[in-house]
């Protein structure tokens, strides 16, 4: 499965992104422009016209497109991107996001032409009918490959959906719900397989509706305590935003918990967080706007530009600037350990003995993992010699605690410079933390409550995607089953057999990531139809 996700993730696959951002971006005359000043005047409804083709208004589709964009990786994707690429991946996460504006309008302007209305009141689209139907005059081989181009297309978007979009967010909110309320993990998905059911089952309109007003209250309540953390940390936040500058163009220092980064992996840590956040690219969005009411199929692609925006240039930066400005990300130890324990070599590796924990105010929980900052050789990602030596809280025979510390493979041995302990914050946690830095406790009930809006706001968006999977290969008539096992894996995802999110985040990554390599060559195959009807619609309405 890794290496599956290392060939369909690797970094030519991202730089071909990058590279398509950049062309559609000076062939479309910078459409992140139109974006931003046309695209807002559609979505206050200035163009309606209910005789127009479609199930939602422009609103509600990019309402439904953002609820599976704004989600976990908002608040936890940021934080490991600055975990390990330091504050420049903020910056390069900007670039990227705003040329994905112009390939997300490129993407869906091309879904909106191709898009099927055999039913008016709900059409359907995405990147499979814009291969099968591109191909099907251009002869037999050609056209059976489009057909076979689109299944597999399809295949991905029900892998990604049914394990990204609905059981890793299940899995991870129960989870949440119960480390920090003791909420049986059956409980949380019993409640999220009832609110997934009522939307779902209602369709398009329903769906619309509902994301219509849940993902601006949730983006709202987040940016609101964002704002909140901001004013009280505002003496560094100058500085915060300087050194977002400067980590981008020079390697990032080693300071307290952040062991330092080069530029090379502030570039390729912001640009995955860009990717993964805005989904620029992987042809998943475009079924969603493409049940938008309208006859003009480039103003949705211009409105569809407004999600980058939105979810990568907003949202993902207030979660750094939270960060940064609060100072966790690059944090003094939490505890001293009373003395340096002395590493032994064996096999290949450094062992450090087990020792004593010292005590936390939070109290240590079985199985927590901390680390100590060593030196050894260099470092590619930090580009100097620090590294992080991981250990986890395991009890000793008296029921004491006891860090043990595991191997360390280096050619040289770790050299500790002091006895700090760093307690491990991952991902959410981080955001966490940074929340509670300015009011203890906002960060547990806002991050909980976060992830569980985000989490349910991106099911609903992902199961959409899957009907519309389902709906191209076996027709409408097993839309009906799928949702019910839609339903029913969300509940199961929260038994408890499974231990860990890898396998599901795996999966996710294959599906997520067979997508993108797909629907990038459909994309380019395509792109002078859609750009040809993108500077037509411009001339027309004089913008």
């Amino acid at each position: 499965m890794a290496a599956v996700n290392s060939v369909l993730w690797h970094s030519w696959v991202l730089y071909s992104l990058l590279l398509s951002g950049i062309v559609f971006t000076v062939w479309s005359r910078f459409s992140q422009f139109h974006s931003v000043t046309h695209g807002l005047q559609v979505l206050r409804g200035r163009y309606n016209d209910d005789s127009d083709p479609g199930a939602i208004s422009h609103f509600q589709a990019l309402a439904t497109a953002l609820s599976n964009t704004v989600g976990l990786g908002n608040i936890g994707g940021v934080a490991l991107a600055i975990s390990l690429g330091g504050p420049g991946a903020v910056f390069w996460m900007w670039v990227v996001g705003v040329l994905g504006m112009s390939v997300k309008t490129a993407e869906v302007n091309l879904s909106m032409l191709y898009r099927n209305t055999d039913d008016p009141d709900n059409p359907h689209g995405g990147p499979m009918w814009v291969v099968a139907r591109g191909l099907q005059d251009k002869g037999v081989v050609l056209a059976w490959t489009g057909k076979v181009v689109a299944a597999l297309f399809c295949v991905a978007v029900l892998v990604a959906t049914i394990t990204g979009g609905n059981m890793f967010q299940a899995w991870n909110v129960s989870n949440m719900a119960r480390s920090y309320f003791g909420v049986p993990t059956l409980v949380t998905g019993v409640l999220m397989t009832v609110v997934i059911s009522l939307v779902i089952i209602g369709g398009i309109k329903r769906i619309g509706a509902v994301t219509g007003r849940l993902v601006p209250v949730m983006v709202t309540l987040y940016l609101l305590a964002g704002v909140y953390v901001l004013l009280v940390n505002r003496d560094g936040l100058l500085d915060a935003l300087l050194l977002i500058f400067r980590s981008a163009f020079a390697p990032a220092e080693a300071t307290g918990a952040f062991i330092g980064g080069t530029v090379g992996t502030a570039f390729l840590f912001g640009m995955k967080r860009a990717i993964f956040s805005s989904e620029a690219g992987q042809g998943s969005s475009p079924m969603a706007h493409c049940a938008a009411k309208t006859r003009e199929p480039v103003r949705e692609g211009i409105v569809a530009g407004l999600e980058p925006l939105i979810d990568t240039l907003i949202v993902c930066t207030f979660t750094a600037l939270v960060i940064l400005s609060s100072g966790v990300w690059n944090r003094a130890a939490d505890v001293q350990l009373e003395n340096l324990p002395t590493a032994s070599e064996a096999g290949g590796s450094w062992v450090l003995p087990a020792s004593p924990a010292p005590e936390v105010a939070e109290g240590w929980v079985l199985g927590d993992a901390v680390y100590l900052v060593v030196q050894a050789e260099l470092n590619p990602l930090s580009g100097n010699h620090h590294h992080k030596l991981s250990g986890s809280i395991v009890a000793a025979d008296d029921g004491s605690f006891l860090i043990e510390w595991q191997p360390f493979v280096s050619q040289a041995p770790p050299v500790l410079n002091d006895a700090g302990v760093y307690v491990t914050h991952v991902g959410a946690v981080l955001t966490a933390k940074a929340f509670d830095s300015a009011l203890p406790g906002l960060g547990k009930w806002l991050v909980t409550i976060a992830v569980f809006m985000f989490a349910i706001s991106t099911m609903i968006g992902a199961s959409y995607y899957g009907e519309q999977a389902i709906v191209y290969l076996f027709g409408s008539r097993w839309t009906g089953p799928y949702k019910v096992l839609f339903c029913v894996l969300t509940l199961v995802s929260c038994f408890g057999f499974i231990k860990t999110d890898m396998q599901l985040d795996g999966l996710s990554g294959i599906g997520a990531g067979f997508m993108l390599v797909v629907n990038l060559p459909i994309l380019w195959l395509f792109s002078i139809h859609g750009m040809r009807a993108y500077k037509d619609y411009l001339r027309r309405m004089n913008l």
